[in-house]
């Protein structure tokens, strides 16, 4: 029964069809003759976090022009003598002879694996120019994927049943309610029973810790950073707590971290609503396009197929039934990026003419599941596990309700299918960790802030006051659609962020790409 809807956030946009097709998957290494060490810094820490500060990382190759390492860090930086995990690390050394040091990279989420980022495709993630200077390194947050990880349905047919089953009833009723409710604590129940203490510990300040950590043991005096979607957020509470450790720092798609639950909520069904209205101007017309008339008249055809999934769920191949929750995670997937958009004619399409097929890969491919009903990745435990920590609110009937009737007039088609998301975090085993409040970060260097005007994920607003609240902040704008900009928008954002990372040079103004 999925209650993830109003926590999306999301992942940097990668390209669809990149991650349809790599196996986002690379061999695990055993360390060989030809594994080279990291050398740490050397620098002051409490006699208690030497042996993470100063650890030697041993890497080994584990594909073309890449090479893995494990670091140790502790459950919980308040008793590092207590038990450890590991944090799983990829790199590609620098191509060029001028080498600055190490770039680390988040793509988002939270729970995305940075690992597989970089594994994949290390060219989508970052440019030439600064593979060229840059070791590129991904790395999982605890919690994650190749990480110590949150584990908490190992049966992927317990994990279907959560993401993929329809609640009965019709929603927001007394009956729904007390269905997602139960369905979410028994969820909560089976995390803390397979995952144990670290679940208590995969906060955002926590993997803030362990990044200031990673920077140490790879040998940085400074951070160098580039941190997309959540990875904004990441990097602010990084900057917050180390301030004089601060390089270079690169926040696309920012996270406003004052924002409440449910401003975050809106927020990002007006964003998506407004990338759906931007693919459906853009689809009229096509030859290939499975609407006729207006915007507002596609719009209403597609909430009358939402609601008609809710009444008469279509049946997968495999079973499984297509109601409009997983319909809603099939088509946010392409409004990512606007080189995903066919993807989106082709679901309106398959699924207008009774046809399942390709709204499940989607939403499998955003879930993480794989063609043979595993799961690849740890995404969805993640994601829920650490916004859990982080902040969250009540689940009040009358609040919610009251709630999803403004989101429904902001966002008419997904305002719906992003309410009534508080019983997700309301039985959490564990009390959230983090405030949400601005982040000033005093005394931090310069980083850059940029957001994307049609950005359906992280509003452009949020970028703005991103910016404006960080001391060092400075805004760049890319005027365009989709997730996150660097590396996938034009030339002149590229520019912005190469020569900051590059060369520390700071935009006079923000350059309005």
């Amino acid at each position: 029964m999925r209650h993830r809807s109003a926590r999306l956030v999301g992942l940097t946009s990668v390209a669809l069809a990149v991650s349809l097709t790599l196996s986002g998957c690379v061999s695990w290494f055993v360390p060989s003759e030809s594994s080279t060490t990291s050398t740490p810094t050397e620098e002051a820490v409490a006699p208690n976090l030497t042996k993470f500060y100063q650890q030697v990382l041993e890497w080994a190759s584990c594909g073309d022009d890449l090479q893995c390492a494990m670091a140790i860090a502790p459950v919980d930086w308040e008793n590092p003598e207590g038990d450890t995990i590991e944090l799983a690390l990829v790199r590609q050394v620098a191509q060029g002879n001028n080498r600055i040091g190490s770039l680390l990279v988040n793509p988002g989420g939270p729970g995305g694996s940075g690992f597989d980022f970089i594994a994949d495709s290390v060219d989508y993630a970052t440019s030439e120019a600064l593979q060229s200077q840059f070791d590129v390194v991904g790395f999982d947050p605890r919690g994650v994927n190749r990480s110590t990880a949150v584990s908490c349905y190992s049966d992927p047919a317990e994990m279907d049943e959560y993401i993929y089953g329809i609640t009965p009833g019709e929603k927001g009723s007394d009956e729904w309610i007390a269905a997602a409710t139960d369905a979410s604590a028994q969820f909560a129940q089976r995390c803390s029973e397979e995952t144990g203490e670290l679940l208590g510990f995969v906060d955002t300040p926590s993997a803030a810790r362990d990044l200031d950590m990673l920077r140490a043991a790879l040998g940085d005096e400074t951070l160098n950073y580039l941190g997309y979607s959540y990875g904004t957020l990441l990097g602010q509470v990084y900057a917050e707590l180390f301030p004089e450790k601060t390089g270079r720092l690169v926040l696309d798609g920012a996270v406003d971290p004052a924002a409440s639950e449910f401003e975050t909520t809106k927020a990002q069904a007006e964003g998506f609503e407004g990338a759906l209205d931007a693919f459906l101007a853009d689809c009229a017309g096509a030859s290939d396009c499975p609407f006729t008339g207006s915007v507002e008249q596609s719009r209403t055809t597609i909430r009358t197929l939402l609601d008609r999934l809710d009444k008469s769920p279509l049946t997968n191949a495999d079973g499984r039934k297509l109601g409009s929750a997983t319909m809603f995670t099939a088509i946010i997937l392409p409004l990512y990026s606007q080189d995903n958009w066919a993807y989106l004619r082709q679901l309106f399409d398959s699924v207008m003419r009774g046809d399942a097929t390709i709204a499940f890969d989607l939403a499998d491919n955003y879930n993480g599941r794989s063609a043979d009903g595993t799961y690849a990745e740890n995404q969805t435990e993640a994601f829920i596990a650490i916004n859990c920590l982080d902040a969250r609110e009540p689940a009040d009937n009358e609040s919610m309700r009251a709630q999803a009737a403004e989101l429904a007039a902001a966002a008419p088609v997904f305002g719906p299918q992003m309410s009534y998301g508080d019983p997700g975090c309301a039985n959490w085993p564990v009390e959230a960790k983090r405030e949400r409040v601005a982040i000033a970060a005093p005394g931090a260097a310069d980083m850059l802030v940029i957001g994307t005007t049609n950005d359906p994920a992280t509003p452009y607003m949020w970028a703005q006051t991103v910016a404006e609240n960080l001391d060092s902040g400075h805004l760049i704008t890319y005027n365009g659609e989709g997730h996150t900009a660097y590396n996938k928008s034009n030339e002149c954002v590229n520019t912005a962020v190469e020569d900051f990372l590059l060369r520390g040079e700071v935009p006079s103004a923000d350059p309005n790409c």
